[in-house]
């Protein structure tokens, strides 16, 4: 919902501008027809009200008020509203992936056998098998976030570089998963073409810092199942980070659903050099103007 309102616009909003002429005759019109409007200065309200033919009657709704309302919903409708973006038909059909990779001493644990670590990169493997062709980059982070590939449709290369990150190797140790994320989602839009972010580790900091928004996030667990689901430090990081927190499996269960969300999650990517093409919604207002313009075919309405 917050990404829904955060989207919402208007393609054309000049034309809420016919706002204003409406309110306004609306007014005058109401203004001309109050017969009694002369009355009310010199006259008392309820000796008046008794005085004046159906002056203790009047209808809740007029034919202008009902113009009104008609006028104001199709300069809303032309107006283009719109929250949600459709792909281009020359862009590319697979959306990005940015795989941010904890590697820190504790990823080396056999908890999850062979190891934390080692059961990661096979988990990622099997992601890039089942997202062949999608562009996908690889981030290591222990104490500092490194960008180690690009998003590349190229998933060996990926795999490879994987398997040769090691704790070792890290110049800093630590956790710096906040500046992990931070760099795949920079990459993400440096790139131009949407996509999403995944997170492999175990543990994860106390966070101090709450989403500023961007790519879409998901944190894959790589714990066995059940301490994972008795982490509670998870599920607080997933929240302060508004990600989804994706649990282990023995199967492939849990990398399958998270394929299938990779293939939908965020706006679709626009063709190189294309601006984003909105879905228009104003259309669907069509039929409660329909139905106001209706009821002035009610005979004897604008006359009553």
């Amino acid at each position: 919902m917050t990404e829904t309102l955060a989207a919402f616009h208007f393609l054309r909003p000049e034309w809420l501008l016919l706002a204003v002429p409406a309110l306004a005759l609306w007014w005058l019109e109401r203004r001309e027809t109050d017969a009694a409007s002369r009355w009310r200065a010199v006259m008392d309200p309820v000796l008046l009200a008794r005085l004046t033919v159906g002056g203790d009657h009047r209808r809740r709704l007029s034919p202008g008020d009902l113009l009104l309302a008609a006028w104001l919903l199709t300069a809303l409708a032309v107006s283009g509203p719109t929250w949600r973006q459709v792909p281009s038909p020359f862009a590319q059909s697979a959306r990005p992936a940015m795989v941010v990779l904890k590697v820190t001493p504790s990823m080396l644990e056999r908890d999850l056998a062979p190891t934390r670590l080692d059961r990661a990169r096979e988990k990622m493997a099997d992601l890039l098998a089942l997202r062949e062709g999608a562009p996908t980059g690889l981030i290591a982070y222990a104490g500092s976030a490194h960008l180690v590939l690009p998003p590349t449709p190229d998933a060996s290369v990926v795999d490879s570089m994987a398997q040769a990150l090691a704790p070792d190797v890290m110049p800093v140790q630590g956790d710096a998963l906040v500046a992990a994320v931070a760099l795949a989602r920079t990459t993400l839009a440096e790139a131009g073409q949407g996509g999403s972010v995944v997170v492999f580790a175990d543990t994860v900091p106390a966070l101090n810092t709450s989403a500023d928004g961007g790519p879409p996030l998901f944190v894959f667990a790589a714990l066995p199942p059940a301490r994972a689901a008795a982490d509670p430090a998870l599920r607080t990081a997933a929240a302060a980070l508004d990600a989804a927190l994706i649990m282990p499996t023995i199967d492939n269960q849990d990398i399958e659903g998270l394929a299938r969300r990779l293939t939908t999650a965020g706006p679709p990517p626009p063709a190189p050099g294309e601006a984003p093409r909105w879905q228009e919604a104003g259309w669907w207002l069509t039929p409660l103007i329909a139905l106001l313009v209706l009821v002035w075919f009610r005979r004897g309405w604008v006359l009553a």
